[in-house]
């Protein structure tokens, strides 16, 4: 029996997570939990897993966590970010599921690493703020990283048996988000309740509205030139409304190996937990004859600018992809706070790009500074009204 600390236990991965768990309750047992403000649904999934330890964002959280498990069965509840790291290490997991979302995910899945534990990583801010940092302390430690996000997972199934040297290009897929074909002029007046109607994965209000933006398939070409090591050239996008295709590679002879599977996180999430074993999963088949059309265009980079942003961090690398990643951050919250408008958001980044000044990527401390200036910077800039 596998045992799972998952960071982010009540996001949507996060949950996801515990359904695979709930399905296989020979498989895993859950022992930590960290989350961040959703104390409602902690209780309910403490008293479901019954972990032994879990995490919550401050003292307040933890002291309405414990008003909800009265009695001797309740777990250790643990606070602020030393207790996310305890979680992530000292929870006696046999594996970390770093489920959080933003930079806040990175020390503590950089501890599970140093630690020696084997990590489920749909935390991809991780791979992009400190990439190389992460995959030299996963050698170092001889440590899998398994990636949950369902294009990352996609490649790494299609690379099962193949030779790196016999790789080409890899393609991410990306369903376009609800914009998709919408003109440029309609973009200046999306509201925050539209780009979060994801046509057709059920996410966070980040992720969602990273996705109308065409962000999160930047920080996905980081991702997977950190984690596959290849060159940001050598990674495509292609448009691919149905969700049905999660991502291709092409190799060297003109193959290309793909994998599909209906848009449902439950998939990649139980092949990081029980690779290199498959789960049955209570999912519907894959119907191609009912589905009928699988369709694929270029994405537009004037429309949605936030992809060339990304392939441009990923061409200068250091710490320039933190910068990305933390100004993003800021600009999404801003919007979703009613602050910047939607075409707001990739122009904040870009300011941000822009005026820092690239350094090679040296520390897990540089990071976390290049983090709080590229947030500082957003916040400025957001706060004169862009």
């Amino acid at each position: 029996m596998k045992r799972l600390a998952i960071l982010g236990s009540t996001g949507s991965i996060g949950s996801s997570t515990l359904a695979v768990a709930a399905e296989h309750p020979g498989e895993f047992q859950v022992t930590g939990l960290a989350a961040g403000q959703n104390v409602q649904l902690l209780a309910h999934q403490v008293k479901q897993f019954h972990p032994a330890v879990v995490s919550v964002q401050d003292e307040a959280g933890a002291a309405g966590l414990r008003a909800l498990l009265p009695g001797a069965g309740a777990p250790e509840i643990l606070t602020g970010p030393g207790g996310v790291l305890q979680v992530a290490t000292a929870s006696g997991a046999d594996m970390v599921v770093s489920a959080m979302v933003g930079a806040v995910g990175l020390s503590p899945t950089l501890a599970a690493i140093e630690a020696g534990i084997p990590v489920a990583l749909a935390n991809k801010e991780t791979l992009v703020a400190a990439g190389p940092l992460v995959m030299a302390a996963a050698r170092a430690r001889g440590v899998p990283l398994i990636p949950v996000d369902s294009e990352h997972s996609a490649i790494f199934q299609a690379l099962q048996g193949q030779r790196p040297e016999d790789i080409r290009r890899l393609w991410l897929t990306a369903s376009g988000g609800p914009f998709r074909s919408w003109e440029a002029k309609r973009l200046q007046e999306v509201t925050a309740a539209q780009a979060l109607k994801h046509p057709n994965w059920s996410m966070g209000p980040k992720i969602t509205i990273d996705s109308a933006t065409m962000m999160n398939k930047a920080l996905e070409v980081i991702e997977a030139s950190v984690l596959f090591d290849l060159p940001a050239d050598q990674i495509g996008v292609y448009i691919h409304p149905q969700s049905i295709v999660h991502s291709l590679v092409e190799f060297v002879d003109g193959s290309v190996l793909a994998q599909l599977g209906v848009p449902d996180m439950r998939l990649p999430i139980a092949y990081a937990l029980a690779y290199p074993r498959r789960l049955p999963l209570s999912s519907p088949p894959l119907d191609l004859c009912r589905i009928g059309r699988l369709t694929f265009e270029p994405p537009d980079l004037t429309r949605f600018p936030g992809l060339a942003l990304g392939y441009a961090a990923a061409r200068s690398g250091g710490t320039m992809p933190a910068v990305l990643n933390a100004a993003n951050e800021m600009a999404v919250a801003a919007f979703l706070q009613g602050r910047i408008k939607f075409l707001d958001i990739p122009r904040v980044v870009e300011a941000a790009m822009n005026a820092h000044q690239r350094q090679p990527l040296t520390s897990l401390e540089q990071v976390l500074d290049v983090n709080r200036w590229a947030r500082d910077f957003a916040r400025q800039l957001i706060n004169k009204g862009t």
